[in-house]
């Protein structure tokens, strides 16, 4: 894939379990371990607002074209699943909105829109719902690939002898 292709995100540690994320615009927001006194985000809520941010930009980009919405929220759920056969994860992911328009004719063509818009946005706009469901494998690299894992590589276990 070519650099246009390619998005990418920096962390580093500043302490146990909390981490400054950065993108290449110079942007940054800490992620935290979800602890009792942690207000920052955890992995699993930035995943949950990935999902429904990508969908409100999408629908917002078509619907605000028409109007400007009065009311625009959206509450993104899922239910996290320890599973010892297939590891931990998220189901029954769902992203509800909550989105209103002004009256007039300008409204109405908002409100005829959104529908479409909603379903645009998860069937093929959405980059990172769209992931999600068509289930990307994840590939870890340690130390500048001394330790490769991916679904289709997984280093030998020491103990197998």
């Amino acid at each position: 894939m070519g650099d246009d292709t390619l998005r990418q995100i920096h962390f580093e540690r500043t302490e146990n379990s909390k981490y400054v994320v950065r993108n290449q615009r110079g942007g940054s927001l800490v992620v935290g371990s979800g602890g009792p006194d942690d207000t920052d985000f955890t992995p699993v809520e930035l995943l949950l607002a990935a999902i429904g941010a990508c969908s409100a930009i999408d629908v917002d980009v078509v619907t605000s074209r028409r109007a400007e919405p009065t009311d625009f929220r959206a509450v993104v759920s899922g239910d996290k699943v320890r599973d010892a056969e297939e590891g931990n994860r998220l189901e029954n992911l769902k992203v509800e909105f909550t989105i209103t328009f002004p009256e007039g004719e300008d409204g109405d063509k908002a409100r005829v829109a959104l529908p479409r818009a909603v379903k645009m946005s998860h069937d093929r706009l959405c980059t990172v719902s769209r992931t999600v469901e068509v289930g990307t494998p994840v590939a870890v690299d340690l130390n500048d690939g001394e330790v490769t894992i991916s679904s289709d590589a997984r280093p030998a276990d020491p103990s197998s002898g």
